[in-house]
């Protein structure tokens, strides 16, 4: 309807202008050297109206035929990207299907199509890898950091090969290529983390640790520490582990040698006594009664040095120790009563108890302690919290797993993470219907 009334209302404008055209009165002549034109002046605008028009219809055409090497251009690129797309998405699919030789045979087309793009030559390089070429995904992946606009993918791609193939050297270059191309990426932080740790680079893993993660900064900042030969940087590093954790005894002890060398040895013993206070450690103890070398002296620096925790375990195990290094055998053994009374059922315990015995020429009861000692509870160790293993001695990343500041010091088995994300599955699992 409404298309009908349309038609009629420009059918009565078309005749509304033809009605007024032939009303027009006059004639028109015109000479052109010896030809005279002369008409009506409606014959005349209807002769200009058909004029316009071919001209039109001419310029038009011209048009088209100078725009058809383009158009026919254009047409043809739309196909090759199309056919470019198709190649990409049937190598995404290939990657995914783990199917090395069509990811490479799709890849390659989508480059015939698509020419040296990002996403040709990062499935290129995908691909490569796939199939085992590392020589060839390394040449697409150069080709992508030699594109500014790409760069960080290529990089990318190079370091993960580096750190396969152990050139930590070439991979901490690229690290930094990669920071420079692509500032604060969170995936490149944890990477340079990983590599600063591999190659004992301690102050950079500091830089790069999480600053939640105040077990690992501790960790990491007594290593750079001690790896560190400027005296005064290592002083900033040893407290700044402190702080982080005041209770982690590698840290107290960084801090605590840093002080002693400055000859502040007040602030040595409070460091070290807070920290035996809060998780007491051997290392804490022998660090701090090494200027003693008279049993007797050491007995009286050892009360001194416990007088926050007196009534721990572990304190009365060391002074039970002392006491008995000084011949004082019946305060070794009121020392060595009150840590059983604590609930302490240890090895090192019953070990301690045969030294006194012998101590005191009694073979019957160093026997009996012995014996009680091989079925006691374990003594503490250094033991890593991500894999449950056991190490003999303090490390800032755990050798069997390469976690950093991981090792606590424990006297029994802990749930690592490991095992608690493996009870959360199965407790996932028990839940559904």
């Amino acid at each position: 309807m409404r298309a009908a009334i349309r038609f009629l209302i420009i059918a009565a404008i078309v005749v509304a202008i033809a009605w007024a055209v032939s009303l027009l009165p006059g004639s028109v002549s015109a000479q052109f050297g010896d030809l005279t034109y002369e008409a009506s002046t409606p014959v005349t605008v209807l002769l200009v109206a058909i004029l316009f028009v071919l001209l039109y219809i001419l310029f038009r055409l011209l048009g088209a035929l100078f725009r058809s090497p383009r158009r026919l251009s254009a047409r043809r690129a739309r196909r090759t990207r199309a056919r470019g797309d198709a190649a990409v998405t049937r190598a995404l699919v290939a990657l995914a299907a783990g199917d090395a030789t069509v990811a490479r045979r799709e890849a390659e087309r989508a480059r015939l199509s698509l020419g040296e793009q990002p996403i040709a030559l990062l499935l290129a390089a995908s691909a490569g890898r796939l199939a085992g070429r590392e020589a060839e995904a390394q040449t697409a992946f150069q080709a992508l950091a030699a594109r500014p606009d790409a760069a960080f993918l290529g990089l990318r791609g190079l370091l993960r090969q580096a750190i396969a193939r152990g050139d930590l050297d070439a991979a901490a270059d690229l690290a930094r290529r990669a920071e420079a191309a692509q500032p604060g990426a969170a995936w490149l932080r944890t990477e340079r983390l990983e590599l600063a740790l591999r190659t004992g680079a301690w102050q950079d893993a500091l830089r790069l640790a999480p600053p939640e993660q105040s077990a690992q900064r501790a960790a990491l900042g007594a290593a750079a520490a001690d790896a560190t030969a400027d005296a005064s940087e290592a002083r900033r590093l040893a407290k700044a582990a402190w702080d982080a954790d005041p209770k982690f005894a590698p840290a107290a002890l960084a801090y605590a040698r840093r002080m002693r060398a400055a000859g502040r040895e007040r602030v040595v013993q409070e460091v070290l006594r807070r920290a035996w206070a809060a998780a007491p450690q051997p290392d804490l103890a022998e660090f701090a009664l090494r200027p003693h070398r008279d049993p007797l002296a050491r007995v009286r620096a050892g009360k001194a040095f416990v007088q926050d925790a007196p009534n721990s375990a572990d304190s009365n195990l060391l002074l039970a120790r002392l006491a008995l290094d000084a011949g004082l055998f019946g305060e070794a053994r009121r020392y060595l009563d009150a840590a059983a009374a604590t609930g302490l059922r240890e090895r090192r315990l019953y070990v301690l108890k045969a030294d006194l015995a012998e101590a005191e020429d009694d073979p019957t009861a160093a026997r009996d302690a012995l014996r009680e000692a091989a079925t006691a509870a374990p003594d503490p160790e250094w033991r890593c919290t991500v894999c449950g293993t056991v190490q003999p001695a303090w490390e800032p990343v755990c050798p069997a797993c390469s976690s950093a500041g991981s090792l606590a010091w424990s006297s029994t088995p802990v749930h690592t993470q490991r095992q608690l994300v493996r009870l959360d599955e199965a407790q996932d699992v028990e839940t559904l219907p």
